[in-house]
């Protein structure tokens, strides 16, 4: 069969099927409909105004590949420029303190910082926590360890935004790892969660303003972009990720896109479509400031602080429970020298005036991630 020509120029030899259409081009026209795509969800949603100081989240997790950190920071640098967006970028690397993982990954994010002339922050569990992932897993071991990681990982992401002094946050979350959201708060009868797990921008009253410009990005055509541009990334999984529940979604959701491609967009529209009644809204927890640390909670202590507590009295793994948090706070026992996270403060300029989507613009503490949700890297 001779080789086809490009579906969209009709000139140069087609070399990649597209996995989200199924049309056979070329490379030139894959970078520029990936580019132009994130450009117009950009767009649509409003997430930038002029001037605005952007953190992109370069710490990957167990179900993002630093690939996926990479090719944003690579496309939010190119859309900035060729469409003048304005934007001050920095990179925003969160160090779990995981040997052999992200130790490595870290060092390609020194290098991206070169590459796209980026200010870089690292900050570590070990220097806001006291604790590595490689000591909490020798504490708990591998079946819960996903649920410390995730809510650490986004109180830090959070404190080193707030350290930059930005206004946003982008993450690397892909089509793909929304439609495993949609599917595992489908698993676990997570009713409240659904009307809202695909929305593109999430923000609390005081948390910084968090947003997914691949909210509609294939994974395997971010991989195919990272490849053909030949960018530098990291591409090893969490090694304490295996046991992890969306693992179970993430099977599935391949089955059925070997089926029928169009299953992810298909999932995240049903997920979008899905509405909350008013009775169900009425039983969230209102939002309030933790009393030890200062960040956003729906209960006096939040839950970084109920983990390290556990952590350092030796029982973190009745810190996951609702019922073993009562059973903390029951004995409410002193710990010598108990290790406690620095108070939050945020910087006054973060948060004010962005443009939102209609989605983010009434949420409460609720809208962070549960427990169970940050089992999953949670979601950054």
């Amino acid at each position: 069969m001779a080789p086809r020509n490009c579906a969209l120029c009709h000139y140069a030899r087609a070399i990649l099927k597209r996995p989200k259409t199924g049309q056979q081009i070329c490379k030139e026209c894959f970078f520029y409909v990936f580019e132009t795509e994130v450009h117009n969800t950009i767009i649509e949603a409003s997430l930038f105004k002029p001037g605005d100081r952007v953190a992109i989240g370069a710490s990957g997790g167990l179900k993002l590949p630093f690939k996926d950190s990479t090719v944003l920071a690579y496309v939010m640098k190119t859309l900035n420029e060729r469409y003048n967006y304005e934007l001050q970028l920095f990179l925003l690397s969160i160090d779990e303190g995981i040997t052999g993982y992200r130790d490595d990954s870290l060092e390609t994010v020194k290098r991206n910082q070169e590459q796209y002339d980026m200010p870089l922050k690292i900050l570590s569990y070990d220097e806001l926590y006291g604790w590595t992932m490689d000591a909490i897993v020798a504490q708990i071991g591998k079946k819960n360890n996903c649920t410390f990681c995730g809510v650490f990982r986004r109180q830090a992401l959070d404190r080193g935004a707030a350290m930059l002094e930005v206004d946003h946050i982008v993450t690397g979350h892909n089509a793909d790892d929304i439609a495993e959201t949609v599917l595992m708060n489908i698993m676990r009868g997570d009713i409240a969660r659904l009307g809202r797990c695909t929305a593109i921008c999430t923000q609390g009253e005081d948390t910084i303003k968090r947003s997914k410009p691949f909210k509609y990005a294939y994974e395997k055509e971010i991989v195919m972009y990272a490849y053909f541009k030949k960018l530098d990334y990291f591409s090893t999984e969490c090694i304490y990720s295996p046991e992890a529940y969306r693992g179970h979604a993430r099977a599935f959701l391949k089955d059925l896109e070997a089926a029928r491609p169009s299953a992810i967009i298909d999932i995240i529209h049903s997920g979008e479509a899905f509405e909350v009644k008013e009775e169900v809204k009425a039983t969230q927890k209102a939002q309030q400031t933790c009393r030890r640390c200062g960040y956003m909670s729906s209960n006096d202590l939040c839950k970084a602080c109920t983990l390290l507590e556990g952590l350092e009295r030796g029982v973190a793994s009745i810190a996951i429970t609702d019922r073993g948090v009562k059973r903390l706070d029951a004995e409410d026992r002193p710990v010598e020298n108990m290790r406690t996270i620095p108070y939050f403060h945020r910087a006054s300029n973060t948060g004010n005036g962005n443009l939102a989507t209609t989605e983010a613009s009434h949420l409460n503490a609720r809208d962070l991630p549960s427990d169970s949700e940050a089992t999953d890297a949670s979601m950054y």
